[in-house]
C-alpha cells in the first residue's frame, strides 16, 4: 500500500489529506468517497506518516517473534486427517477431532475455525485459504486436488510425504552445520577472553618499548582498548545489525533479493552449493508430484515456485510458466533459466515426449536429493581447511603480536 497526498477544495479553501491506497487512481476514488462534499484538486504520492511507519515496525517486530508452528505438529496432523477420511470419517467429525486431540494451541484454533467454515458452506480449500502462510501453497494445491478426485486422504499422504521429505532434508544440513558454527563460536569466544585477560599483562611491558611495535602487536593492542572501554557498545551494535538484517531481509524486497543473489554466488563457498541444491530438490519434488498426483502442469507450477524462498532462484523459475504460456514446451523452458544441466533437460524433454514426464521428474528430484545429500555427508571434510585456516590465524595473531616484541626486547639486550 501506498500513501498520497491529495489536495481537496473544501468551501473555497485548499486542504491536504493523506490517503491509503494501491495507485493514485484509487486514492483519487477514495478521497470523493470519503470527502462528498468537496471536490478533488490532484493525489501526489507521500511517504508514509510517521506513527503508521512505526506502527507498521511494531507489528513486524511482533511478527517476527511469532511462534512458527512446528512441522512436525502440522504433519502429524495432517497424516491424522488422512487415516481418518481414509477410514469413512466425515471431514467435519475429523476435523473436530483432529482440533481437540493436537497440543498446539494454534492449530486447535486453525482447525476450529476450518471446520466452522465447512460448516458454514465453505469448501475445504476456501476454509484453508487464509492459512496459506502457516501451511504453505503446497497444501493448497493438495486440498484442491483431494476436493476435486473426491480423494482427501491419498492428496494428504502425499501432502505429508513432501513435508516429511522437506523437514528431513532441512534437518540434516542443520546437523550438518551445527558442529563447525559451534567451533567458531568457541574460537572467537576464546579469542576474546585472550584478548581482555592476557593482553593486559603484557600492555605495561609494551609501552615501555621506545620502538614501534610490530603490527600483530598493534592490533591485539587496539583490540584490547576497543573491547576494554567499548565491549558492551560493540555488543550492542553487533545484535543491532543482526536485527537490521532480519528486518530488512523479511519485509524489504530489494534488500531480500540482493542477499538472495548474494548467497548464491559462486565466490560464497558450500553455501551457495548447499543453497542452490536444497532450493531446486524442494521445487522439482513439489512439481514432481503435484504432476504425478495429476495437477495440470500450469498450476503445479506455479504452486511449486511458491516453495521456493530464495528470491533469485524464484525469479528465473517464475519465467518458466510465462514461456510455457507462449508455446515453449517445458524443456525450452527450463533451459531459458539456466539452473539445470543439459542431462536434466534431455531427460524432461524425453518424458514430454514420451509421455512419462512423471517418471523423469521424480529421476530429476532423485539427482538433486543425491547431489545435496553428498554435500551434507561430506561438509565437515570440505570445511575443515576453511576451520583450519581460521583458528591458524587466530593463534598466529595472538602469538606473533606477544612474542615478536620480545624477540626484538632480546635482541637489543644481546
Amino acid at each position: 500500500m501506498k500513501y498520497f497526498n491529495v489536495t481537496v477544495m473544501d468551501k473555497g479553501k485548499k486542504r491536504l489529506e493523506v490517503i491509503k491506497a494501491e495507485n493514485r487512481m484509487l486514492a483519487v476514488k477514495l478521497a470523493k468517497n470519503k470527502f462528498p462534499s468537496t471536490m478533488v484538486m490532484k493525489a501526489v504520492e507521500t511517504s508514509a506518516p510517521l506513527e503508521d511507519s512505526f506502527a507498521n515496525i511494531m507489528k513486524t517486530i511482533q511478527k517476527s517473534f511469532k511462534s512458527k508452528i512446528p512441522i512436525n505438529d502440522k504433519i502429524s496432523t495432517i497424516r491424522q486427517i488422512a487415516v481418518m477420511t481414509d477410514a469413512g470419517i466425515a471431514i467435519n467429525d475429523t476435523l473436530t477431532e483432529v482440533s481437540d486431540n493436537t497440543d498446539n494451541k494454534k492449530l486447535k484454533d486453525i482447525y476450529a475455525k476450518i471446520n466452522s467454515d465447512i460448516n458454514a458452506g465453505n469448501s475445504m480449500s476456501d476454509a484453508m485459504e487464509p492459512f496459506t502462510e502457516e501451511f504453505g501453497h503446497v497444501a493448497l494445491a493438495m486440498t484442491n486436488l483431494g476436493e476435486r478426485t473426491g480423494n482427501i486422504s491419498e492428496s494428504y499422504h502425499k501432502l505429508a510425504d513432501i513435508l516429511e521429505n522437506i523437514r528431513d532434508n532441512t534437518a540434516k544440513f542443520k546437523k550438518a552445520i551445527r558442529s563447525p558454527l559451534i567451533t567458531l563460536a568457541a574460537m572467537g569466544i576464546a579469542f576474546t577472553i585472550l584478548i581482555m585477560v592476557v593482553v593486559p599483562k603484557f600492555k605495561d611491558i609494551f609501552s615501555r618499548f621506545k620502538t614501534e611495535l610490530p603490527l600483530p602487536t598493534q592490533i591485539l593492542l587496539k583490540l584490547e582498548w576497543a573491547f576494554s572501554n567499548f565491549g558492551p557498545l560493540i555488543l550492542l551494535i553487533a545484535i543491532g545489525i543482526v536485527f537490521a538484517v532480519k528486518y530488512l531481509y523479511k519485509n524489504n524486497k530489494d534488500f531480500k533479493y540482493q542477499m538472495d543473489s548474494l548467497m548464491i554466488h559462486p565466490k560464497f563457498y558450500l553455501i551457495n552449493k548447499a543453497i542452490f541444491l536444497s532450493t531446486m530438490h524442494k521445487y522439482n519434488l513439489v512439481f514432481g508430484e503435484l504432476v504425478k498426483s495429476g495437477i495440470p502442469v500450469s498450476e503445479a507450477l506455479d504452486t511449486a515456485v511458491g516453495m521456493v524462498d530464495n528470491a533469485a532462484i524464484k525469479e528465473q523459475l517464475l519465467t518458466v510458466n510465462a514461456n510455457i504460456g507462449r508455446g515453449m514446451n517445458l524443456a525450452e523452458a527450463f533451459k531459458i533459466t539456466g539452473l539445470y544441466e543439459n542431462m536434466l533437460l534431455q531427460m524432461i524433454k524425453a518424458g514430454e515426449a514420451g509421455g512419462q514426464l512423471d517418471a523423469m521428474l521424480d529421476k530429476v528430484t532423485n539427482y538433486y536429493d543425491m547431489e545435496f545429500q553428498d554435500l551434507i555427508e561430506n561438509l565437515s571434510a570440505y570445511i575443515e581447511p576453511i576451520m583450519m585456516f581460521f583458528i591458524a590465524g587466530l593463534v598466529l595473531l595472538m602469538a606473533l603480536g606477544i612474542f615478536m616484541p620480545m624477540w626484538d626486547l632480546g635482541k637489543a639486550v644481546g
